[in-house]
């Protein structure tokens, strides 16, 4: 059973940064392909951040050059750092994982409860 959980949302003025934490089952942390994705209310879900375990990670353009997506193996925990934060990147962020297939990730059969993030103006 796979198993994600995040936290560190929160609410804060654009500008400022944020840090949300998804810490994995143990079996599935190494192995699998790691992502943050996002829903805004109306909008359509979007993959903000991906890591595939052999280290290689991807972002979305609206994000590129000020999220960073990362991992601590000892901890089996994977990160969102989130700078230079604006109002549109307020949505309710989900940590998903899917299983490798060869050099891609699979589809994303695992997901987080959400963390919300609210950004101010």
């Amino acid at each position: 059973q796979v198993q994600l959980v995040e936290s560190g949302g929160g609410s804060v003025q654009a500008g400022g940064s944020l840090r949300l934490s998804c810490r994995a089952s143990a079996n599935t942390y190494r192995r699998y392909c790691l992502a943050w994705f996002r829903r805004a209310p109306g909008k359509e879900r979007e993959r903000v951040a991906v890591s595939d375990g052999m280290g290689i990670v991807d972002y979305a353009d609206s994000v590129e050059g000020r999220f960073t997506i990362s991992r601590d193996n000892a901890e089996n925990t994977l990160y969102l750092q989130m700078n230079s934060l604006k109002p549109e990147d307020t949505a309710m962020y989900y940590c998903a994982a899917a299983q490798p297939l060869g050099s891609v990730c699979g589809g994303y059969t695992y997901w987080g409860q959400g963390t919300q993030v609210t950004v101010s103006s």
